[in-house]
């Protein structure tokens, strides 16, 4: 790519990650915080306790201003696909299009009915119609994410697809191989656990707050345990889905497993780095291993990875210039297919053009026997298959010690309330509330490891980045940049300001002004 293209890729994916980046802290928050106030109100139904209304009206209007303000940056985000990703749009659009479709009409259709209901019916419907609605919104919320990350798993490992040389776009054949992919199941599973990590210590945070400043105790303390015992459960089973996507990553992405744990030389009984600092920053080839020190579990990531301890894991110098042992293709075998695919295609099109039967046949077998190369023909080097290696590793390793840290907090917290030695604890009080940023940032660092670590690639092994954009001019993209981000920080800013003034107001209003 010349200058201005890498310029005008740079800025295409900066913007969208921006979008991304500020949609997902509303996002989490409003997945996981649908489950706590549906099963806060299930407890209200069956006890017929005003308390656990008045608990659950006061979360419920918490969900309803970071759902309300969330929304706007997700149409944004899906509108960038037709903007600054036209190319990608067109080759993938019958694929990718598909589960947003039905995103739109099935899962945000059974969220915005619903929402009314729970929002104003109290006195207008049953208690048990209004319940219906409340869990409907739970539901509608987790099935909307359900459906993106379903796009999103196809792109990190494309199926149910076949591509049609005539109109040089990718069809869908079996839209159950897109739904139910191994990839996209574990992404979906892993991606809503977090979110309801994040919700659970969003509510024992701010219900920490309340016993801090000597406010509305019994209802800190039910709000701890409904939101405590739903984060340690999640926090567990986020920890089961990760290692599910580990596995995934290992067979259908392994440059970027060996991004994640800085392997450079692929190895048998291949250790889990559970602590370390790498020396270098960029990529390069290096005479030894690439840590300043490192401490390590041995035989897990040959376990992880393939359910074998004394497994070969690839490294990146193995899947860049290959290793005969093991039976891995180099980069550049693949570029030069990849080219040879290209090139097919192209003679293709013009035999078809000139009606030269002959050639046009010849040309189709000929991509078809290499299309699966296709996208690296557009690489220029083999070491161009490598993401940014420290920020993937620093992402997935803090990430993944964030994620124990969340599983001992809240089985502290169990303690402590069940032993009723909560209050006294100040010190268990204040991580609690500082941990809620701490579950934002795993949960965007889960997205960092997701997203960089597949680079070059928009769709995986079939279409790089840099071919994806739209003919947009840089400058363009550099000044939506710059409003986007002015727009959501300002929104951000609106969000925490309204926020802030809820909880300050404290449950008794936050339930009168539902």
């Amino acid at each position: 790519m010349t200058g201005i293209e890498d310029s005008l890729v740079d800025w295409s994916r900066a913007q969208f990650a921006l979008t991304a980046m500020y949609h997902w802290i509303f996002v989490p928050l409003t997945l996981g915080l649908s489950f706590i106030v549906a099963i806060m109100e299930t407890l209200y139904v069956k006890t017929g306790d005003e308390e656990w209304k008045r608990i659950t009206k006061f979360w419920m209007t918490l969900f309803g201003i970071n759902f309300a303000i969330g929304v706007s940056t997700g149409i944004i985000l899906e509108f960038e696909f037709g903007t600054n990703w036209s190319n990608y749009s067109w080759i993938v659009g019958d694929i990718f299009g598909a589960p947003l479709a039905v995103e739109g009409i099935l899962a945000f259709f059974l969220e915005s009915t619903f929402i009314a209901i729970m929002f104003f019916g109290w006195k207008k419907v049953s208690k048990k119609t209004h319940l219906l609605s409340t869990w409907l919104v739970a539901f509608g919320s987790n099935l909307s994410a359900l459906w993106i990350l379903v796009a999103n798993g196809w792109m990190q490992f494309p199926t149910g697809m076949k591509f049609n040389p005539d109109t040089a776009r990718s069809e869908m054949v079996n839209f159950f191989d897109v739904l139910l992919s191994p990839v996209a199941i574990n992404k979906f599973l892993h991606t809503i656990s977090s979110g309801y990590v994040v919700a659970s210590l969003f509510v024992v945070g701010i219900s920490s707050w309340y016993i801090l400043k000597k406010r509305e105790f019994l209802f800190a303390k039910k709000s701890i345990v409904v939101a405590a015992v739903f984060g340690l459960i999640s926090s567990i089973f986020i920890a089961l889905t990760g290692d599910g996507s580990a596995y995934e990553v290992a067979q259908k992405q392994p440059v970027k497993l060996a991004a994640m744990e800085g392997l450079y030389n692929g190895k048998t009984n291949a250790g889990l780095v559970a602590v370390g600092v790498l020396k270098d920053n960029k990529y390069k080839v290096p005479d030894e291993e690439n840590y300043l020190f490192k401490i390590e579990i041995p035989n897990m990531l040959s376990l992880l990875g393939y359910r074998d301890a004394s497994a070969f894991v690839p490294g990146m110098n193995d899947l860049i210039y290959g290793n005969e042992e093991q039976k891995i293709e180099s980069t550049a075998s693949k570029i030069e297919k990849g080219k040879i695919a290209i090139t097919a295609l192209a003679a293709y099109k013009k035999a078809k053009s000139e009606k030269n039967i002959e050639v046009q046949d010849a040309s189709l077998k000929e991509f078809r026997e290499y299309f699966k190369y296709f996208g690296y023909g557009y690489l220029n080097k083999p070491e161009d298959i490598i993401p940014p290696v420290s920020l993937t590793f620093y992402s997935f390793h803090l990430m993944v010690m964030l994620g124990f840290f969340f599983i001992l907090l809240f089985f502290v917290v169990l303690f402590l309330i069940f032993k009723n030695k909560l209050e006294k604890n100040k010190l268990i009080l204040r991580v609690a509330l500082w941990s809620i940023p701490l579950g934002y940032l795993a949960s965007h660092l889960g997205w960092v490891v997701a997203e960089v670590g597949r680079q070059p690639w928009a769709i995986q092994d079939l279409l790089p980045v840099g071919k994806a954009t739209s003919h947009l001019s840089t400058g363009t993209v550099q000044t939506t940049f710059w409003l986007f981000a002015i727009l959501f920080t300002v929104l951000l800013i609106a969000e925490i300001t309204i926020m802030t003034k809820q909880i300050k107001a404290g449950p008794m209003k936050g339930g009168q002004n539902v």
